[in-house]
């Protein structure tokens, strides 16, 4: 059980006040429980990558992070900055206003180009569940899907609410079964972690990384 979660494990640390000796520790576990990949602010790509390069553990970051509201060329240069130094993976804030707006032009656009613009980079895109209706929830996650991001991720961890096992089954059943579903946002125990993926997500973001691999 502990080799396969594991792998769906995005270990994150993304505190403001984190140490770059955090940051190395982050990636000493990530490397020895073979962590999907390492989530660092962006300031801290650069150690991650040249900790990592050599290993499976993938460099992930944020984009827009954590309101969304940057605008499209601020989002942009970010991700392309990013990728340039070593994010592999880029989880980008979806443009919350905008959505809320109903500016769908807007918020699929500014997806499209981070895509295109970071390739090969896997961009999970950000719809904060917390502060959507479930309307929107399901356009968020269209939205993403038709400007080919690779994931859709509940939340950044930073709002009100984090994943749950309904807005897991509700993003699945808006995007079906092609795209990557990331669960983050108070998840620190094994059950809670195996029950989000029994619902339908394939990625789990958290800073307890280690502690969900322990048998309660």
């Amino acid at each position: 059980m502990q080799a396969s979660l594991s792998s769906y494990i995005d270990h994150t640390l993304l505190r403001p006040d984190v140490t770059k000796q955090e940051i190395h520790k982050l990636c000493e576990e990530a490397l020895k429980y073979c962590f999907a990949s390492v989530c660092v602010p962006p300031y801290w790509v650069k150690d991650a990558y040249d900790l990592l390069k050599e290993s499976t553990v993938k460099v992930s970051s944020v984009v827009g992070f954590p309101l969304g509201f940057h605008l499209p060329e601020t989002k942009l240069a970010e991700a392309i900055q990013l990728s340039k130094i070593g994010a592999q993976e880029l989880d980008m804030v979806i443009n919350l206003p905008a959505l809320k707006a109903k500016d769908f032009d807007t918020v699929a656009n500014e997806i499209k180009s981070i895509v295109k613009a970071c390739q090969p980079a896997k961009i999970k895109v950000i719809i904060e569940t917390a502060l959507l209706n479930d309307d929107e929830k399901k356009i968020a996650c269209l939205l993403a899907k038709e400007a080919n991001a690779h994931f859709v991720k509940t939340s950044t961890g930073f709002s009100k609410q984090g994943a749950t096992i309904r807005d897991i089954k509700l993003m699945r059943s808006a995007v079906g079964p092609d795209i990557g579903i990331k669960a983050s946002g108070g998840i620190s125990t094994q059950s809670q972690a195996l029950k989000l993926i029994d619902a339908g997500a394939n990625r789990i973001g958290t800073s307890k990384g280690v502690a969900l691999l322990q048998v309660e």
